[in-house]
């Protein structure tokens, strides 16, 4: 799910402790999760901030999630809907059926289904834009196809290095931490000062002049 590191995700859902507690996990796994309490404030802030997922609630005060999604569908064909609600019967269902949803999840909500649905939410942002970040100096790195380029010539990066350099991009404006480097690259295996200081070293060799930054005893940016 290293994917979702760089995307934004919008929560609407009246119910104050299962908004913070759900949007509290997103968070984990996306950019930034942004929070409505009903489908008015979700709009404004889809409008406002035009975020890369929008999940929501069905029965919600002011304006309800079939509302927000056919105001939203009105406007934008393609941006991933995922809608969350206890209704199961087939009435219902055929009233969401052309507004062409990503997902359709019954609660209870769980976990699980939660990310199954935002993987689907991926696939279809991979096939309607690639996430290419820009760097300095002429580079360019594409999330999708783990493609670092410069003036058009592909540079090879293996594995942690992809890993190394996306846990960068993906969180520019603050220090990447050791403890999430060893999580995010190593995961069980042990991350050592040698094998990270080689990781870096490599790395370095292959990106623009300063790009990456240490600072001592914290981590990387």
């Amino acid at each position: 799910m290293e994917h979702l590191k760089a995307l934004r995700i919008l929560y609407a859902e009246d119910e104050d402790g299962i908004r913070k507690n759900i949007a509290a996990s997103l968070r984990y796994y996306a950019k930034e999760v942004l929070e409505a309490e009903n489908g008015k404030v979700a709009l404004e802030l889809y409008r406002k901030e035009r975020p890369d997922i929008v999940i929501t609630d069905v029965l919600m005060p002011v304006m309800n999630g079939i509302e927000l999604v056919e105001k939203i569908r009105a406007e934008d064909e393609t941006t991933p809907l995922v809608i969350i609600s206890a209704h199961t019967d087939k009435e219902y269902l055929l009233k969401v059926v052309d507004l062409h949803l990503e997902q359709y999840i019954v609660k209870p909500v769980n976990l699980k289904g939660l990310l199954e649905a935002l993987q689907r939410c991926l696939k279809r942002i991979s096939k309607n834009h690639a996430i290419v970040y820009e760097l300095p100096c002429g580079y360019f790195y594409d999330v999708d196809h783990k493609e670092l380029r410069f003036e058009g010539e592909m540079i090879h990066l293996n594995k942690k290095e992809a890993l190394f350099l996306e846990l960068l991009l993906h969180n520019k404006q603050r220090i990447v931490t050791y403890d999430e480097l060893q999580s995010h690259i190593w995961q069980d295996d042990v991350m050592t000062d040698s094998a990270l200081r080689s990781l870096v070293r490599n790395l370095r060799k292959k990106l623009p002049k300063d790009f990456i930054t240490n600072l001592s005893g914290v981590g990387y940016r």
